[in-house]
């Protein structure tokens, strides 16, 4: 269905994370998809979108014209080779300059920027336009610091910078409520934010027929752990649950190819931890999963554990519900949202463990319930988790944003 308000010439910034990359890179994931996503499903509503993403390989062409009708440019802004995402707040300065070239001969009618870097870069090319820009910020700093503590690889002028950002840009996208909390505890006006969830591709994701008929009497109960292989998203807490559940497998989805694993130093560290609470017959590290094959993985399985100590959004509970496959989830950023404890799943404590095994069991052995469980999260994620409804609730923000002047004093 086209848009019903007069079409928008939408630029997005998103520095690291090109709509165009191979997902499962250490810097290509959620935001990537999110990009790309929005921007094929504003455009279905009639609006013009170009993504600014920074050139990070020489062979790539200034200029790509997606066959969802989106246009792609690679910014020449430092070496056109990859460069670690922590280091790229040097080459934003080139980035900005580059849009305020780009957008003083055609300048779009506002700007989304995405990530705190992209943000300094969209208001410095908007600044001399006087366009509005929109920020979604994804993860921020306060949190990562707040959880990693001295791990926290994330520049120093992160946290001040991102401030700075959310105050000056027109508008804040949140993605769920809980980043509202983190927003204003930075200074940012409540009334310049607005919450515009995640989305989920419920074409791709969804039940796959055929995929959890497994024989009980041959085969364990199914738990399955997705996301990159790091220690905040609590891989081992799923482990050590398992040594409860001896009827059990865990999968676990995520890092590199499998041959890989046997040099990754956390799939190592998870397999100590297994051989410590002897269920290392029952954990299998699958290393990465297609895009493809994912949703007959998810359907797959008995439960979706999502077990991250802190998460900004956290993508898999939703892609297991639009597959119709119960969650146990921690409580923590977007889960709080998307997963309704007891209807589309269970929420549990993000640090303690006590219990956790009680709580796996407990939905193992009712069947009923699973079912149940399932259901509701496909329908939930149907109803409000589409990429169709989250770009209706972004493109409601840019006509709010250009139809109502700004009478206070924040950038234009």
């Amino acid at each position: 269905m086209k848009h019903e308000a007069p079409a928008l010439r939408v630029a997005m910034v998103s520095e690291h994370a090109s709509p165009l990359a191979a997902l499962g890179g250490p810097d290509a994931g959620g935001q990537n998809v999110y990009v790309a996503q929005l921007a094929r499903h504003l455009v279905g509503r009639g609006h013009e979108v170009t993504v600014y993403t920074r050139r990070d390989d020489p062979a790539l062409a200034p200029t790509v014209t997606t066959r969802d009708g989106f246009k792609v440019v690679h910014v020449p802004a430092g070496p056109p080779a990859p460069v670690p995402k922590d280091e790229l707040p040097a080459h934003m300065p080139e980035f900005g300059r580059h849009l305020a070239r780009a957008w003083a001969t055609a300048p779009p009618d506002l700007v989304h920027a995405h990530f705190w870097m992209s943000g300094t870069a969209a208001l410095a090319g908007a600044r001399d336009r006087s366009i509005p820009v929109v920020q979604t910020f994804h993860a921020l700093g306060t949190v990562k610091r707040r959880y990693q503590g001295s791990d926290d690889t994330s520049p120093p002028e992160r946290i001040e910078t991102e401030a700075r950002v959310g105050r000056t840009c027109r508008r804040v996208l949140a993605t769920c409520s809980d980043e509202v909390g983190e927003l204003l505890a930075m200074g940012i006006d409540r009334s310049h934010v607005r919450v515009v969830p995640c989305g989920v591709d419920t074409t791709h994701f969804a039940p796959v027929p055929g995929a959890a008929a497994r024989q009980p009497d041959d085969h364990p109960k199914r738990l399955l752990a997705v996301g990159r292989l790091v220690p905040r998203k609590g891989f081992d807490r799923a482990i050590r649950a398992l040594a409860g559940i001896p009827d059990a497998e865990l999968l676990i989805a995520g890092g590199p190819e499998e041959p890989l694993l046997f040099d990754d130093p956390e799939a190592h560290r998870l397999r100590k931890v297994a051989e410590e609470h002897g269920v290392s017959e029952r954990v299998r590290l699958l290393g990465a999963v297609s895009h493809d094959a994912m949703p007959a993985l998810m359907s797959s399985a008995d439960l979706v554990l999502s077990l991250p100590r802190y998460e900004p959004f956290g993508i898999v509970p939703l892609e297991a519900m639009a597959c119709r496959t119960p969650v146990v989830a921690t409580a923590v950023g977007g889960h709080l949202d998307t997963v309704v404890d007891g209807v589309t799943g269970v929420l549990v404590p993000p640090v303690d463990d006590h219990g956790l095994d009680r709580v796996i069991r407990s939905l193992l052995d009712d069947p009923a319930r699973l079912a149940r469980l399932g259901a509701a999260g496909r329908e939930r994620a149907l109803d409000r988790y589409t990429w169709d409804r989250v770009a209706e609730g972004v493109a409601a923000v840019y006509d709010g944003l250009l139809s109502v002047p700004e009478l206070s004093g924040v950038a234009r």
